[in-house]
């Protein structure tokens, strides 16, 4: 099965979904999307089962494939969480992802400077100063790379595997907000030196430190895009029984 037309069906009807072209509870035939996009139905089975996996869409026999309401989608799978930076929902995206970064990232780097493994600080220090080179230079290609590297590792060095598995939709917001032009074109120099800092004491084990500087990183993110959330409405999904 050819990826790209794999990946075009599912862009197809998952970016229409999530920007509400097609609305919850419509029911749309695998038939249909067949003609529509001139793939086979080994694609539209793929592609549909992708969407399922996100909570897009329910399949269901002799009746077809049925969309989902915003509550059922999966907010950290990363094709929602750029579907979403792409259209309306663009600024609740980047606020709840924010916001989890704020609550989590300082404690995971409080909890890497009790836990974290040589080899993670060493990586640590390095990132941080090839950070300060790319940013300073203004390559924001290389810096993004090295930026989501950096807040993955930390996560993955606090040694909790819940911590670690916000990696992929924390690097999706920020390449979403690279692409959506949300970085400063030169990082501040107080960000690269609080990166530094991170990275510092994570591997002098100091985690009062640690904690302090993630919250300075965290709260700057904050503060920079904060603006494009203004009177976005929430959402209040049902807690589940």
């Amino acid at each position: 099965m050819p990826n790209s037309l794999h990946q075009q069906a599912v862009d197809h009807v998952g970016s229409r979904i999530v920007d509400g072209s097609i609305p919850a509870g419509e029911v749309i035939l695998a038939a249909e999307l067949e003609s529509e996009l001139g793939v086979s139905r080994s694609v539209i089975r793929e592609a549909v089962r992708v969407l399922a996996s996100a909570g897009l869409v329910v399949s269901t026999k002799r009746v077809g494939i049925r969309v989902l309401a915003a509550e059922h989608w999966n907010p950290f799978d990363p094709l929602v969480i750029r579907w979403r930076l792409a259209g309306d929902g663009q600024g609740a995206q980047l606020r709840s992802l924010t916001e989890l970064r704020v609550a989590v990232e300082p404690m995971a780097a409080e909890l890497a400077a009790e836990h974290a493994p040589p080899e993670f600080c060493g990586e640590l220090l390095n990132l941080a100063a090839r950070m300060r080179h790319a940013g300073r230079s203004g390559d924001l290609e290389a810096f993004l790379e090295l930026d989501i590297r950096f807040h993955a590792l930390v996560l993955a060095a606090s040694g909790n595997e819940m911590f670690a598995n916000l990696a992929n939709p924390i690097g999706e917001t920020l390449r979403g907000r690279t692409e959506l032009g949300l970085m400063p074109e030169h990082p501040h120099e107080e960000a690269l030196a609080w990166h530094q800092a991170v990275a510092d004491a994570i591997s002098a084990h100091e985690p009062h430190r640690a904690r302090e500087s993630m919250e300075l990183i965290m709260r700057r993110t904050n503060q920079e895009i904060c603006g494009v959330w203004a009177d976005r409405p929430r959402l209040f999904p049902q807690p589940q029984a």
